[in-house]
Order: C-alpha cells, then structure tokens, then sequence
C-alpha cells in the first residue's frame, strides 16, 4: 500500500540523525549533574559547554555550508536540542542561536550574511540575544513600545525589553522595535523593524543590562535602550516588516524548543523508571506498585504522542510547507509531557527528589517554563481556536 505524504512526513529524517545524538551524548556526559549545581547555585553561564558544543560544529548546524556552517535540516538542530536534555543537560544557553538564524538567513541581505554567519558558525560571534518582550505588552508584540526613530543616516533606539535571556553573554542582538508610530500604520503589525546591534559596542553606550533574579539560571534580563545609534546596514530586511520576519522564524523556535521538551520527558521517564526498579521498599521494587508504575507509563505515552506531531511539524518545515498549527501543538504538547513527566518523577523519587543531588528538582524547574515561553499554552490555544477551527479571535 501505498504511504501518503502526510504518513512519510512522520518518518525520522536520516535514520534519526542517531551519528549526531551520539556525538552530542558524548559532550554532555562531560558536564555531569555536579557541573549545572555549581552554576545554578551561583547563577552562572555554562561558557565550557557552549564552547564544547561550538568547537564540535553544533551550534552551527542550521548555517548553511556557504557561510561556514554544517548547511543540516531543522530536525538536526532538533535532534541536538533533544539530546541534551534527554541527558541531563540544558540548552537554553545557547538554542537561541539556531532559531534566531532563520530570521537573518531568510531576510537578511547576503553582505549581512557573509559578514556575521561565518563568525558565528565558527564561534568566534555568538547570536543568542533576542529583543522582543516588553515589561508593559508581553505577549501583545504588536504593541511594544520600544522605538527605532530613523535620524539623519541613523536609527536611534529608545525603550525596554525583559525576559531577555543570555544577553550578557552575546555578541550579537536582534531586536524588533516600532519604526512607524501604531497611529500611522494600518494594521497592527505594521511598522515594526528587524536590526541586528552589536552588542560589543552598545553595552554601556547606549544599552544597559539588568539580571533579573529567576526560579531559573536562564541568565535572563531587563535591556534599557537610550538614544542607542544603530547603523542603516544594520536593519534586517525592509524597514517596516519586521513583524513578519520574526513570525517566520517563530515556527523553527516553537519546533526547537519542542524537541527540548521531549528531552526532558525523556530524561524523566529514564530516571523513573529505573529508580522504581531499583528502590524497594515494603519487600518489593515500588515500580511493582500500579500508583507508582502508571503515572510513568503514561508519561511515556503521552511523551510518545507528543513527539509524533512535533517530527511531523519539523518534516513539513523543512518540505517548506505551513506548519503553524503543527509547530503550535506541538510545543503545547511536548512542554506538558514534559511536565507530567517530572511530576511522575518527582513522585517516584519522593524525598530523594528534592536532594540537589540528583538533579530532579533543577530539572523539574526547568522544564516547567515552556508552558510559559516562548508561547504560553493559552496563546496556542487561542491561535488554534481561531485560525483551525474558524472561532472568532478571544484577543
């Protein structure tokens, strides 16, 4: 019988890129669980995994081979996100760099391309700042407040962002500012700009940076903006559309980050179910007991789910078909399995899960923010309210 293209689109692409898993699974049991306590008591950036990750090339997978990178698919790039965390590890100090490439890959200009791409697929500039949020409009990007007034041959920036993780430890920014005032423009997505600001000289010259003190080391900050210069060059694409730049590449991040969350429930489920064998308690290993043993198979099944309809979103992102609603659910899905996962884990490990030792608990932290970021669960669901199944706008 033969497959439909839907069927196919379901299938791991190059046998599940199994020779990059092995490579990624070799890095991370170098920074075993004692190596992310350290940093998360002091609320530090990983620099020695990044660079081992940027030195072995896989930072720079998406990049194509022009530019210096390894020119790979988007499901490579989710196939080392996944195995991080399945192992233990967090990628969130550097996926940014993999999600903000579409963006620059798709509506930059080739001078832009070929002046910062190679550097970066190289490891010698790091991309992984990302200027959206704003303190006052959150998820309402529409309506962010920051401003990109065009002076003389100059853009000068004024305004805030917050939530914008790893930015003390980047080279490079894109930011989405308002070029055209809200009251000038017809629709709402109008009048928004793209820029790429180079940090190294901004800092301190126009922008300013506060840690904000997080459940989470995700290095997250507030970033003033006052009268920072930004050069012509250095706007992405046309001034005006960069709403929809960013929207373009919002399907890879849903997708990336997507994959992440299945690490984790991976990661979860792996932890679970051997310590259920193991620990005995009563005369007997607990996973025998249905009220531990259910809720980790569940878990599994729901993990299972999850991962089918995020592959299928990756096969038709890189088939350059829509993949919205796919990219969407797929990240609500992978996120809650993820989350479902580490309560079963949690509850398995009973107290022992709370001893830092064992790395549950940071973990358990940290994969309860993909319900709330990129995406939060509701916007999805109101996305998939409206635009799959043709229900008036909630917003």
């Amino acid at each position: 019988m033969q497959e439909s293209s839907d069927s196919r689109l379901t299938m791991p692409a190059e046998a599940d890129w199994l020779d990059i898993r092995e490579g990624v699974r070799r890095i991370c049991d170098g920074f075993p669980n004692d190596y992310w306590l350290k940093l998360d008591h002091a609320s530090e950036y990983p620099s020695e995994f990044v660079a081992a990750l940027t030195e072995a090339g896989y930072l720079g997978c998406l990049i194509p081979e022009e530019y210096g990178g390894s020119g790979l698919p988007l499901s490579a790039g989710c196939a080392v996100l996944e195995t991080i965390h399945e192992t233990g590890c967090n990628a969130a100090a550097c996926h940014a760099q993999m999600y903000t490439m579409g963006t620059v890959l798709k509506h930059g200009s080739e001078e832009q391309k070929r002046r910062y791409l190679p550097d970066i697929a190289a490891g010698k500039l790091r991309l992984q700042a990302f200027g959206v949020t704003e303190p006052t409009t959150g998820s309402d990007t529409t309506q962010l407040k920051t401003r990109a007034d065009k002076v003389g041959n100059k853009y000068v920036v004024n305004g805030q962002k917050v939530w914008t993780s790893r930015v003390q430890y980047s080279d490079l920014m894109l930011l989405l500012a308002r070029t055209t005032p809200a009251d000038q423009v017809k629709r709402r997505s109008e009048g928004l700009s793209v820029f790429l600001v180079d940090l190294r000289e901004a800092k301190d010259n126009g922008v300013s940076i506060n840690k904000i003190d997080a459940m989470i080391n995700h290095n997250t900050c507030e970033v003033f903006f006052d009268n920072l210069e930004v050069p012509p060059d250095n706007l992405i694409g046309e001034e005006g559309r960069g709403f929809k730049y960013i929207v373009d590449s919002m399907n890879a991040e849903r997708i990336l980050i997507a994959s992440e969350s299945l690490g984790d429930a991976k990661f979860f489920i792996r932890r679970a179910a051997e310590y259920a064998k193991e620990r005995v308690v009563f005369g007997h290993p607990i996973g025998k007991n249905q009220g531990v043993q259910f809720p980790i198979a569940r878990a599994h099944a729901q993990m299972v789910a999850a991962e089918l309809l995020v592959r299928k979103a990756a096969a038709l992102f890189e088939a350059g078909r829509d993949c919205g609603a796919e990219a969407n659910m797929g990240k609500m899905l992978a996120s809650e399995a993820a989350w479902q996962a580490g309560e079963a884990c949690m509850q398995t490990f009973g107290g022992f899960a709370y001893a830092r030792e064992y790395g549950i608990e940071r973990k358990w932290r940290e994969a309860r923010l993909y319900q709330t970021a990129p995406i939060s669960t509701n916007m999805i669901l109101a996305y998939v309210g409206q635009h799959v199944l043709g229900m008036p706008r909630s917003y």
